[in-house]
């Protein structure tokens, strides 16, 4: 029997999400989210996908490893355990790589190491990404753990993108320069892209607009990112829900000179009060899409200002790559909202996209093309799935050692 099944790991501060997926087909077989870890009111929700059940629990869970326990004991009664003989891995997501990870990497102590010395870069997130492959490691010490990197996508940006213009021995000594996020996502949705049209994805260049709470972009051509909005963090690029996105650095200095503000008063207000948070006081887009359907003008101006920056940016990746032949929408509002789709794209129609306003209002799970036939550049609706992805991943890495006839 050859073990086909990864269980994808999502470890954050306070959660653990999980899913299990059979690799045969791609199948989803459960999901699942363990929440307020570390506090008495944890909750934990699975499904068993095959079936539709979902189970609810309530109660204390101390820590990632019993957050765990709890997801294989749960896991165990649907007949899925960690000790199933067909599971082949255990992908874990790990937010930053560095420079280091350029794939993904099957977790042994040095590869610990590293990503542990990159914790400076990520420090919300890697540690406990970090925390979750430990628990995995002790759970299931034989089966291989597979760390997928959120930055590994984006390493094949030339210098020239991926450098800032600052001293070089400073900028090398700091490890700074741009690392881009999303990758997992962009990756997959810009394979899936190429898939809609109908070609290879070494054939294609795409512009992925990744937008959702945290918003990306990203230039690839023929398979491979050359350049992406996110740069050191997560905090480079789009406006965002909650983060500012492009911003004059010296408005750091100014706010901490003439504003007596510290540097974390200035990290919360530009990655937790600020993009259309500090615009207009609401960081969802449909809530913001219903203020300005009903006249309001700080919602009208948060709007204009996301959509502002967002064609800048297709535009810039349209000089960048030269020529374009998709246009690829995709998270949570880029599957979802109609008006951004169509309000991005208004006004490009000399480069060669287009929206069908029909097309675009149509709603629906599957990827889609929603620009007019005969559009010169497709304008398409491609639903991200990082979990597979990183499934995908890690049973490339190593599903083919995993025949256990």
């Amino acid at each position: 029997m050859t073990a086909t099944r990864v269980l994808v790991l999502n470890s954050g501060s306070s959660s653990l999400k999980y899913q299990l997926l059979d690799m045969r087909d791609s199948s989803r077989l459960a999901t699942g989210l363990v929440e307020r870890i570390g506090e008495r009111t944890s909750r934990l929700k699975h499904t068993v996908l095959t079936t539709g059940a979902t189970r609810e629990t309530t109660g204390p869970v101390a820590d990632h490893a019993a957050a765990l326990k709890a997801v294989a004991g749960e896991l165990g009664r649907d007949g899925l355990g960690l000790d199933s003989p067909e599971l082949a891995a255990i992908g874990h997501r790990v937010v930053h790589g560095g420079s280091s990870f350029t794939e993904p990497a099957v977790v042994d102590d040095a590869v610990l190491a590293e990503i542990e010395r990159l914790v400076p870069l990520a420090p919300l997130h890697n540690p406990a990404n970090l925390t979750g492959i430990r628990t995995a490691r002790a759970l299931r010490p034989d089966l291989p753990q597979v760390a997928v990197f959120d930055t590994a996508f984006h390493t094949t940006m030339p210098e020239s993108a991926a450098r800032y213009a600052i001293d070089v021995r400073t900028a090398d000594e700091y490890r700074i320069r741009r690392y881009g996020f999303h990758g997992t996502s962009h990756a997959y949705v810009s394979r899936q892209t190429a898939k809609l049209l109908g070609r290879a994805p070494e054939d294609v260049n795409v512009i992925v607009l990744h937008l959702g709470n945290g918003a990306s972009a990203s230039a690839v051509r023929g398979g491979h990112c050359v350049d992406t909005s996110m740069g050191l963090t997560p905090l480079e690029g789009l406006v965002m829900g909650t983060r500012s996105g492009d911003l004059d650095p010296a408005v750091i200095l100014h706010l901490a000179r003439v504003g007596g503000m510290s540097t974390d008063e200035i990290d919360t207000l530009l990655n937790k009060r600020s993009g259309l948070t500090g615009l207009c006081g609401d960081n969802d887009m449909r809530e913001i899409r219903r203020r300005v359907d009903e006249g309001d003008e700080r919602a009208r101006l948060a709007f204009d200002i996301y959509i502002h920056r967002l064609k800048k940016y297709i535009g810039a990746y349209y000089a960048v790559l030269g020529r374009v032949d998709a246009i690829a929408f995709t998270a949570g509002v880029g599957e979802n909202a109609a008006a951004v789709r169509e309000a991005a794209v208004a006004g490009l129609e000399g480069l060669g996209p287009a929206v069908d306003a029909d097309l675009n209002a149509a709603r629906g799970d599957e990827a889609r093309i929603i620009s007019p036939e005969g559009a010169r550049v497709a304008v398409a609706v491609v639903p991200t799935d990082e979990e597979l992805e990183i499934a995908t991943q890690t049973y490339a890495l190593v599903g083919a050692s995993h025949d256990l006839t």
